[in-house]
This record gives structure tokens, sequence and C-alpha cells, in this order.
């Protein structure tokens, strides 16, 4: 009898281990013969700890599972969800990136291959470097990690500098809230990203790689360091890729958690062990980045989608999405919502579907009132704008942006000016300090924002003027977005900062 488990950092918050054990220990004593494996996540949320039980119908799912359901679960009295893939939430989904995971066991390279895995790196290893770095730029794979630049540019930029050592660094920092997908995939298919590594080695040059992933993340670094190891082990990693000519090796570095350290220059600096603090550019770190190297710095979805692009090809890949959207979009579903977890489709559904039918409205029964796209420094899009198709020009022209996709969802009893608020005390704290928009300009933001609070009129221009100074003069995404929550609550709920007038008058 097979059971999985997930033993993703969600599942175990609400007690996946303490039900795993009581599994065990239950089928020990009743003399049930139960093989248990430790899944990553399926990504809904809400259901976890999500149990799958081996049955003639397929894999079949129950949950939320807790400890006093154990002896039901093995009796086989416990009322089930029906197959896993069959769950609405699920069975909606485009599942190409994540299409293994909460599938296998993570640090089973066979069952990993069984599954599609290598499958893209065996086909990279055939051909010349040009046609590797063609193959992503064709698919139309763009960074998912924030601007959505394209990363076949970036791939050709490090592949035609010349220099005698390159590398390649997954930027796995993921601090926005709202946003879990590079960890679901490092602590549920974390070979999908080191093989993603290795053909971005392949293709331009690169010979090393460093995963930079946040201390925050204590089960996914133990997974990524068990991942590596295995898979040089079994000489997927090493002097000879695969048993080819081609050598690619790679380590996992811990962050100290810092914020500025997800924008790919801070990231640099504190990888070589300096002050994580932004860089100007030029030069592009595809130029000079790490220790001064041409430097491929990719997010972890981009770099976990390239096996995919390798075993389907580009054209399948590209056939996916909206526009210059191609491909899938990874959504984290948070907040107020009935059904959170991660949603992975073509781009091109709308904001409101999103929101108001997969996700099922608001946990709290109450109307929804915004939500925040792009983490902390991303736009509140009102209801009015629930017409937006998940792309990144779509949503530059309604004034939001993508960023890494996490989604947090508020009802109708939120105050849009403190959200605002915490965005700029957000910035305030964060800040390197390098650009004196972000460092003294959030400072000055906050403190503006308590003067509207507090009644005063003439601070509402004030605010909207030091935005566009912070939004021209900062040289990272800290500065340069924090206008982006401040100024969408500002214009789009004007109500809120007018009650507040009132309140004061």
């Amino acid at each position: 009898m097979k059971i999985w488990v997930p033993m993703d950092s969600a599942a175990k918050a609400v007690g996946a281990d303490e039900v795993a054990r009581s599994i065990a220990e239950t089928a020990a004593s009743r003399g049930i013969d139960v093989q248990i494996i430790r899944n990553g996540s399926r990504g809904m949320i809400w259901l976890e700890p999500l149990v799958e039980v081996e049955t003639d119908q397929g894999r079949v799912g129950f949950g939320p599972v807790s400890v006093e359901d154990v002896p039901a679960l093995l009796a086989g009295t416990l009322s089930g969800l029906g197959p896993v893939e069959q769950i609405p939430f699920f069975a909606r989904q485009t599942r190409l990136t994540f299409a293994r995971c909460g599938v296998i066991d993570p640090l089973d390279l066979d069952d990993y291959q069984a599954h599609g895995g290598l499958a893209g790196l065996r086909r990279a290893i055939a051909m010349p470097r040009e046609d590797i770095v063609t193959e992503v730029t064709d698919s139309g794979l763009r960074g998912r990690g924030g601007a959505g630049f394209p990363t076949g540019i970036k791939w050709k930029t490090v592949m035609q500098a010349e220099a005698d050592q390159k590398y390649i660094v997954c930027n796995a920092d993921e601090g926005d809230s709202g946003t879990f997908a590079d960890r679901m995939i490092m602590e549920g298919d974390p070979f999908t990203l080191i093989e993603g590594m290795a053909i971005a080695g392949i293709g331009v040059g690169a010979t090393k790689g460093y995963v930079y992933l946040r201390s925050e993340y204590p089960d996914a670094i133990r997974v990524m360091n068990a991942a590596v190891a295995i898979t040089r082990d079994r000489g997927v990693l090493g002097p000879r890729v695969l048993g080819s000519d081609h050598a690619f090796d790679m380590e996992i570095r811990m962050g100290a958690g810092a914020y500025v350290c997800g924008e790919e220059t801070s990231l640099l600096n504190s990888l070589e062990g300096k002050r994580g603090v932004v860089r100007a550019k030029p030069p592009l770190p595809a130029l000079e980045g790490f220790l001064g190297k041409p430097t491929v710095v990719n997010n972890v979805i981009s770099l976990a989608t390239v096996p995919v692009i390798f075993e389907k090809g580009a054209a399948h890949y590209a056939d996916f999405g909206v526009n210059r959207s191609r491909g899938t979009a990874t959504l984290q579903i948070a907040g107020n919502v009935k059904q959170g977890g991660l949603f992975e489709c073509a781009f091109g559904i709308t904001l409101g579907e999103v929101v108001n039918d997969i996700a099922g409205g608001t946990a709290s029964g109450r109307p929804v009132k915004a939500v925040q796209v792009g983490g902390p420094l991303g736009a509140y899009m009102p209801v009015q704008k629930f017409d937006t198709p998940m792309g990144y020009e779509e949503f530059d022209q309604k004034g939001g942006l993508i960023g890494h996709a996490g989604m947090v969802v508020f009802d109708d009893s939120a105050d849009m000016l403190q959200m605002a608020r915490f965005a700029m005390e957000f910035c305030a704290v964060e800040s390197c300090g390098k650009c004196t928009p972000c460092r003294i300009g959030a400072v000055r933001g906050v403190e503006t924002i308590d003067r509207i609070a507090a009644g005063d009129a003439a601070a509402t221009e004030l605010l909207t003027d030091l935005c566009e100074t912070m939004k021209d003069g900062s040289l990272c995404a800290l500065g340069g977005f924090t206008p982006f929550p401040v100024m969408s609550a500002l214009q789009g709920f004007p109500d809120d900062f007018a009650t507040q007038k009132e309140a004061a008058e």
C-alpha cells in the first residue's frame, strides 16, 4: 500500500510530519504493509496535509488530514476527495513547469527520469550552443522573477561574451509577500532546477553554477543540497555531464534574508561576500557579473522551465500564452481567499477569473476589494480592473506588474491608506541605503502618508511628487517600484484617503 504525505514546508506547517509518523506507527501496530513516500505539494494549500493513497482508481486524495483521521484512513473508511488530478482546482491547470511537483519523490532521481526528467538535458548535450540559445529564444520564455526580460537575449549575451570563466546564478531569494513557487519547486522537484541550470551552462559556456537561497527556507536548502549531491554522484553534474564532454557543477549558497538581495546585482554582491547593495548599470551582469565574469542570473521558475522546453520543444511551449507572454504563469494565490495555492496555467486568463472562480472569492465571505499582484511593490488592482489578462504588457497597460505572479487578496474591510503606508514603511526598512530617493524618500513617504491620515490635504500632492522622484531616481526595483502600490492605492481607492481626512476634521 503506497501512501504519499507531502514534505513541503506548507504541509509540514499544518502537521504533515505528525501525520506521516502516525501512519507509520498505526500501520505497524495493525500489521499493515505501508510504503510512505514524502512528496512535494500539489499546490492546493487549503487541503494540506493532502494525503494520497494508491488505489485501483489511481492516487486518491484525502485532506486536510489530521492525526485523528489516520485510523480511518488506513481502515478505508475516511471520506476522500476522489482522484487527485480530478479535483477541479487541479484539473483546470496546465502543468508544465510543475508537472512532477507533488507526483514524485523529490530525491529519487530514477523517479524523476521515469517522469521525463533529464530528457531535455540529453537533447541539449547533442546541440550546438547557438542552437540551445535559439531554442530558449524561440520558446518566448521570459524571466519569471520580476520584469519579464526575455531569457534568450540574456543567454545570448553571455554566450557571445569572451571570458575564461562564466557562471550561472539562480536567484532563489524569494522574498515577495504571497510568493512560494520557488520554494515549492525546490522542495518538490529539485532536479528540474538542476537540469535547467546545467542546460543553461552548456548553452552559454559556463561550467559553474550557484543557487542563492534565502536562509528562511531551511527545507529547500536541505533538499537542494541533497539533490546536488545525488546528481553529482550519478554523473549528471561534474566534469562529464551525463558522460558528455561538457563540464558543469554547482553549489548552494545561503543568504541572510535581506529583501534587496532579490535584485540581481545586490545578490551578486552578497554572493561574493560583500554587503548586499545594488550595483550601478552598466556594466550588466551578463558581461561583468559574479567575480567580474559574464553571468546568467535567472529566477528559479525560469530555469526550472528550461527542461520542459528542451523535452517538448520550443514550439510546444510557445503555443501557450497570449501576445508576448508565452508559456505558463505560475500563479501563487494567497491572502483572504477560500482556495489558496499554486495554479499553473497559460498566460491570458483574467485576474477576475483567478480571484472569483479559481480561488473561490474571499474566505471571509465579504466582497473582494483589491488584489496586490507582484509582491509588496506591486500595484493594488481594484475590482474595476479584473478584466485584465495575466500578461506582462497587459498588466503594464493597466498600471500594474505581474512580477513573480504572487497574488494577495483583500476584502472590503481593508484600509488602503494603511496598505500604502505599509508599502512605504517596507521600503524604508529594506532599503540598502545606496540610493538617496529610496533611502530618504521612503522615510519621508511614511511621514507624508501619516499627514494625509491626519487630514492634511496638501500632503496628497506632495506624496505624488515624492513617488515620481523615487520611481525615476532609484537604481533598483525596491525604490523604483514602491510608487506602484502607493499610487495605485491613492488613485484606485480615493474614498479610503478621503475618509481619513473627514475623520480628522
